[in-house]
């Protein structure tokens, strides 16, 4: 069970205290007056003894009065309390002590380990890097995953979406990412958890543990019971964290959210508690600006890079929602995973036809990777036309070239799997890193029909091409052989 301690030791400061007076409280809301002088926007504010209550200025009232919002809960809080500029804003802890350890918004620790030592605080509020840093290079981030790598590369130092309901294999997918980036990368991973579950935290931990990646890792949580202020605030500590290991190590570092959209969820609640008129469909007036804040800092510079994986909700599956149409704009591929191919044991579940990347243009991955994926995708979309033609009059009506072109794709969707390191204990398969140039080959031997003899289940969770032939995959419960003229059954149910 994750715990949320309260407020970490370095919001003291060394300036004269400037101290006001609690005003109103209205929920996570705090107006308060100060007599000296007003305490800059994005100043931490403190008022009780034990546990403090933590205020983050967001806006100035007048001369005297400031209005800020709550990272903590208030309860106890009442007018006329006394409350203490701490002198600077929300800080985060930045150094290699902090590989391996989790983190609350503060930069508490919250493993229960020892105590941290020997980082340096710095403000999570930092600018994005300026244009004259940023390298120009366009390169793709291998991830060692067929299906991505293929046919949604992503980008280095780009953002990648990740779309999926429960039980389709999105944590999987980003705990393989994270394995695969800390053992071939020799790069680091931050993991951010907005607004997630203390379930889903402990769980996370405990199996990036049982994989060995914890120690290039750093793991942050604003949980789903925290603030709206402290839910709002977390995505910019794990950014400073990754910011200190691509700016001062000079590493590359995969930064996973999860989830973007409770980000923007929590801006929404704050702009209602201070009073702002909501935009269209209830959303904050500001929803672009502070996306931005945060999705602008993610970027490639000459030093290293900063890729992000992001879980997106789509609110009621509906593209057209602010919060997706924001999001999208910020994206250099989407991956889709689908329940469908999931139920059919296609592991990773990622929808060929419905993932996308930015980066799948011949002037960057070449002509030979761009000619292959589009080769793909239409025999993929061949196959899926021919399905419904297939349920209702067999396999055997078919011509013979549709004929090849369904065996080429049931051998396609079936080389596209691929074993985790991170499920071996589950599946007992070995995992597999496959090279983009290894990937590549496979496809193209296989649209090639060289393989058109060789059983489907021989290609079914292996790693290179040549493993089909070496050694061919054991019958997996649940996976069906080819359609021999049979039913819609032997095709659809793979």
């Amino acid at each position: 069970m994750i715990e949320v301690s309260s407020t970490h030791d370095t919001i003291k400061s060394t300036k004269p205290a400037n101290t006001g007076v609690v005003v109103s409280v209205r929920g996570s809301v705090v107006d308060v007056r100060f007599n000296e002088f007003l305490p800059p926007i994005h100043s931490l504010l403190s008022a009780g003894e034990s546990p403090q209550i933590i205020i983050e200025v967001l806006a100035h009232r007048d001369a005297r009065h400031v209005r800020g919002i709550a990272l903590t809960p208030t309860q106890g809080l009442a007018r006329g309390t006394s409350v203490e500029d701490t002198g600077g804003p929300l800080k985060a802890p930045a150094g290699k002590a902090i590989l391996s350890r989790m983190f609350d918004v503060f930069g508490n620790t919250i493993d229960r380990e020892a105590e941290l030592t020997n980082v340096d605080w710095r403000s999570v509020h930092r600018a994005p890097p300026p244009l004259a840093q940023r390298s120009t290079r366009s390169e793709i981030f291998e991830t060692g995953i067929k299906v991505i790598d293929v046919l949604a590369p992503l980008e280095r130092g780009g953002k990648a979406g990740l779309f999926g309901g429960a039980g389709v294999g999105k944590t999987v997918l980003l705990t393989e990412m994270i394995h695969n980036m800390v053992r071939h990368h020799q790069g680091v991973s931050v993991f951010c958890g907005i607004g997630e579950r203390c379930r889903e935290g402990e769980e996370l931990y405990r199996d990036m543990k049982e994989a060995g990646v914890l120690p290039n890792m750093v793991m942050v949580f604003g949980q789903m019971n925290e603030p709206p202020g402290s839910r709002f605030r977390v995505g910019h500590v794990a950014l400073t964290m990754a910011e200190y290991f691509r700016d001062d190590e000079r590493r590359d570092v995969l930064l996973l959210i999860d989830n973007i959209f409770r980000f923007i969820q929590a801006g929404m609640e704050v702009s209602g508690l201070m009073g702002q008129m909501p935009s269209r469909l209830g959303y904050q007036p500001t929803l672009g600006t502070e996306l931005s804040g945060l999705e602008e800092r993610i970027a490639n510079t000459e030093s290293g890079a900063i890729t992000s994986i992001q879980a997106v909700y789509v609110p009621a599956d509906d593209f057209t929602d602010p919060a997706a149409v924001h999001t999208f704009s910020h994206l250099s591929a989407s991956l889709e995973l689908s329940r469908k191919r999931a139920s059919e044991g296609l592991f990773p579940a990622i929808d060929p036809l419905q993932s996308s990347s930015k980066m799948a243009t011949p002037g960057i991955v070449g002509d030979r990777h761009y000619t292959l994926a589009q080769q793909i995708r239409a025999t993929l979309a061949q196959y899926a036309a021919l399905k419904d033609i297939i349920s209702m009059l067999g396999l055997e009506q078919l011509s013979p070239e549709d004929r090849n072109v369904v065996a080429r794709a049931r051998r396609l969707e079936r080389f596209l799997t691929q074993p985790f390191f991170t499920t071996e204990q589950f599946t007992g398969l070995t995992g597999k890193l496959v090279s983009l140039k290894e990937s590549l080959d496979g496809c193209e031997r296989i649209l090639g029909d060289e393989f058109k003899d060789v059983p489907e289940s021989a290609l079914y969770m292996i790693g290179a091409i040549n493993e089909a032939k070496v050694k061919p995959a054991p019958p997996v419960a649940g996976i069906k052989p080819e359609p021999k003229a049979r039913h819609v059954a032997d095709t659809d149910e793979s």
